[in-house]
């Protein structure tokens, strides 16, 4: 009887349609000043998402636009990484590289703050963040990083996670400003 196999191939169909809707063609790049624009407007849509807008979004993504194109420029402390999908950014993640004083022990010179980490809600679970995250410690590994710090949402921590970030017991913080 072929019963059985229509209802296999039905499934594995279904599993199959599944699949393709969850994939995203995208690349991982470095950023370019070309893309200040865009990238403002992932920060704009990350932080609106999270709180109170209280500048009016022309006027914060004019602001923003500048500082990019000023920091992406190459040789400073500054790296971007940026998902594209189809000619148009759907994610971005920014990092810092904290230099460190002088130390006569043998111990990396950075620290390597990373900020600014924002995918697309459609892009999201599919890995875009994953490899995103993977090219800057890829990136930290051939500078001489000691340790890359952030401060996680409650939704990125399973993914922090999975790449060995760790809540640390040795390490406090002064909040002088609201956000």
């Amino acid at each position: 009887m072929n019963c059985g196999k229509v209802i296999v191939s039905a499934k594995l169909a279904a599993a199959a349609m599944s699949e393709a809707d969850n994939y995203v063609d995208f690349e991982i790049r470095s950023a370019q000043t070309s893309d200040a624009p865009a990238l403002a407007r992932l920060r704009y849509a990350l932080r609106s998402s999270t709180g109170v807008v209280t500048e009016p979004k022309a006027d914060f993504l004019k602001r923003c636009t500048d500082w990019m194109e000023e920091h992406l420029k190459a040789g400073g402390y500054w790296q971007c990484w940026v998902a594209e999908s189809e000619h148009k950014l759907i994610g971005c993640l920014w990092l810092q590289l904290v230099e460190k004083i002088p130390n006569p022990r043998s111990e990396p010179e950075y620290h390597a703050y990373l900020t600014n980490f924002y995918v697309e809600e459609f892009a999201r679970g599919r890995g875009v963040g994953s490899q995103m995250l993977s090219r800057a410690i890829a990136w930290c590994g051939t500078r001489e990083v000691h340790a890359v710090i952030l401060w996680p949402s409650a939704r990125s921590r399973s993914l922090y996670a999975r790449r060995g970030f760790a809540v640390r017991d040795d390490l406090m913080e002064l909040l002088i400003a609201d956000a």
